[in-house]
């Protein structure tokens, strides 16, 4: 045996040996139960999950036609609008403003990554009981008695949706470091020859480079980012969950499915039915994002 086929199969044997505990993970973790519920969706199974009634595609035509699945598709397109364009926004400001800080900087990307660490559930409780819980103690109302305004229920007020004001802006501060993150990268990566060519052109800082150099280089990294955030608000569920529960006007897809498959109903097929349905709608919307912004291609 030569050297270098032994040295091959050394490193085919570490790279097992690092990797073969993860994969194993992610199949028995994820790809095998997507496989399962796959099957799920075409069999009847109630309070079961080895069914033996087969009925074809009868789970899809009930989730499709059912009011509240469609009305919970409606909740998530209210929040991606809200959510999305917020995100992209403001993370990205904060990566141009911490991009720019020469004293600190490294202190300025840590504050604002911070809560990225922090759990869902624990923010959507804090924001719940201390922030907008909606009496005379929570901080928004006290706020708000600070210049003679009434207090408001926040999370259970539905005309004007109040609910919608600690939903988002818990997501927002849970996630904008992470996006800020991304963002710097994508700075950092551009040349600064660029810029310097650009001011012996004449351009001037600020909104003339952001224009012409800045954003057409950071194209990769925003249609990144749009994607990965329209994905995971298509995922929300802990903010909804734990701020305003399981109620109609504020219910998205994830969790009108897990009241469906682990609530009093237990219905793994319709809720597998769903949970396909809802994977065929990010699929396709994150292909149309593809096609629409070109993800992938190099900068123009």
């Amino acid at each position: 045996m030569s050297s270098r086929t032994a040295a091959t199969r050394n490193n085919t044997l570490w790279f097992w040996l690092f990797t073969g505990p993860f994969v194993i993970g992610l199949l028995i973790f994820s790809y095998l139960p997507i496989l399962w519920s796959l099957v799920l969706s075409f069999f009847e199974a109630q309070n079961t999950v080895t069914p033996s009634k087969f009925v074809g595609l009868r789970n899809y035509v009930d989730m499709l036609t059912d009011d509240n699945f469609i009305s919970s598709l409606g909740t998530f397109t209210v929040f991606a609008i809200f959510i999305v364009p917020l995100t992209f926004v403001l993370s990205l400001a904060l990566a141009l403003l911490v991009n720019q800080v020469q004293i600190a900087r490294a202190f300025f990307r840590s504050v604002f990554f911070l809560p990225t660490a922090c759990s869902y559930v624990v923010a959507s409780l804090i924001w719940k009981l201390s922030i907008f819980n909606g009496v005379r103690f929570g901080l928004a109302n006290t706020v708000l008695g600070w210049f003679g305004a009434d207090q408001i229920a926040w999370l259970s007020t539905v005309d004007p949706p109040w609910f919608w004001l600690p939903i988002v802006s818990v997501r927002l501060w849970l996630q904008l470091g992470f996006y800020m993150i991304l963002f710097i990268a994508g700075l950092q990566r551009i040349s600064p020859t660029l810029y310097e060519a650009a001011y012996v052109d004449g351009a001037k800082p600020g909104w003339q480079t952001f224009r012409f150099i800045t954003w057409p280089q950071l194209r990769a990294t925003s249609v990144a980012v749009l994607l990965l955030n329209l994905i995971a608000a298509y995922q929300a569920f802990d903010e909804f969950y734990n701020l305003v529960g399981n109620v109609n006007f504020a219910r998205p897809p994830l969790v009108y499915l897990y009241s469906i498959s682990l609530g009093s109903i237990q219905d793994l097929g319709h809720g597998s039915a769903g949970a396909m349905i809802l994977a065929v709608v990010i699929i396709v919307l994150t292909l149309l994002q593809n096609k629409i912004f070109g993800f992938g291609k190099a900068n123009d």
